[in-house]
């Protein structure tokens, strides 16, 4: 083979390896739409609020105690009862006080007696003094007698409302309407109001309290919705947080605790299902306001980078834009965002792995 058929042969395999990496260029896949799920942000009215959580409170809660000494001798509540004010508890033993009854009001009915012979002989020796058939002395003596078995029946009144009064003292009744808890005495314990403690406890459950406390930062923005009348509350059970009731604001404390920069409140809520239990906790959100035309976006459209949270806003030529946002209160599902986006365009809400800032996107279900 001569030198010029050599070039001529090398030429033409180099010629053709050229070719085949055209065409092996020009044949390479593009990269298909990346799936995502796609939604339009909204815009409307949403509420400005604080999340805090809170502990429920019964608004009373008594302590009954015995007030006179004796032997329980009847028990007419069970553990856990209802029951209404005037409703019958314990009684105690009454025939000790029964007996006191009666003697205070036989003493009283003999110093009656002694007060009626007391003005009869009284007015008796007026007259005489009249004729000066009796001294002054005796006149006065028998006035003076007067008076005492005047201070005696009062003092025979005193005792039998005292001996009256520990009598009642031995039916004791519920002073609230409520729920009582487990009784403390059984059935023939002797008991002393100045040794015993408690024999039950009833707590109130309609209306029930719920504290709760906020940063002092916060407190301005409450002040300012109070004196608004704007503000209202509203409590969950951690276990149902899709069924909010409505309170009312009812207490703010006077100052910020010292040590933890923070400022109590309570708010009252309408308990006749008994759905709130006292002490349990619950999550109480604080309404301040109204946000008029925030723009709303799911929840997970907002994603976390090193410079701070972003979405996908979706073009019309389905191609994506990194978009730098900032991110507001969550409103159930959604979230508020404060800047970067308006009403109206398209997010990605899911398969945001899959998605390259310019590349296109094919939106699914």
């Amino acid at each position: 083979m001569t030198r010029s058929m050599k070039l001529l042969l090398l030429g033409a395999l180099a010629l053709a390896s050229a070719c085949k990496k055209v065409e092996g260029a020009q044949s390479a896949p593009q990269r298909p739409p990346a799936p995502v799920s796609v939604a339009t942000a909204v815009e409307r009215d949403v509420p400005v609020y604080l999340d805090e959580i809170g502990k429920n409170i019964a608004p009373e809660v008594v302590t009954i105690q015995a007030q006179v000494p004796g032997r329980i001798t009847g028990i007419h509540v069970k553990d856990g009862a209802t029951v209404k004010r005037g409703d019958l508890l314990f009684t105690i033993d009454p025939r000790p006080y029964r007996a006191q009854l009666d003697s205070a009001e036989a003493s009283l009915a003999r110093n009656q007696a002694e007060l009626e012979l007391a003005k009869l002989e009284f007015g008796r020796v007026q007259k005489l003094l009249e004729t000066d058939a009796i001294s002054q002395q005796d006149h006065d003596s028998r006035r003076s007698a007067v008076a005492v078995s005047q201070a005696q029946v009062r003092l025979s009144q005193a005792a039998v409302a005292t001996a009256q009064l520990n009598l009642e003292y031995c039916f004791i009744r519920s002073p609230i309407d409520g729920r009582a808890g487990q009784r403390l005495v059984d059935l023939g314990n002797v008991v002393n109001p100045s040794a015993s403690g408690g024999l039950l406890v009833i707590q109130r459950l309609d209306p029930i309290y719920a504290d709760f406390t906020i940063a002092e930062n916060d407190l301005g923005s409450v002040q300012r919705a109070l004196a608004a009348g704007q503000a209202k509350v509203e409590v969950r059970l951690p276990d149902e947080p899709d069924k909010p009731r409505t309170g009312t604001l009812t207490f703010l404390d006077n100052a910020v605790q010292d040590g933890t920069g923070t400022v109590k409140l309570r708010a009252s809520i309408e308990n006749r299902d008994w759905r709130f239990w006292p002490g349990r906790f619950v999550k109480v959100r604080l309404v301040l306001g109204t946000q008029k035309g925030a723009v709303l976006v799911p929840a997970t459209a907002t994603q976390i980078s090193a410079k701070g949270p972003f979405v996908y806003v979706v073009k019309d030529d389905s191609t994506t834009e990194l978009r730098p946002v900032a991110v507001g209160q969550r409103q159930g599902d959604l979230v508020a965002v404060a800047q970067g986006l308006k009403g109206g365009e398209r997010v990605v809400t899911a398969g945001q792995l899959a998605v390259t800032p310019g590349g296109k996107v094919r939106s699914q279900p």
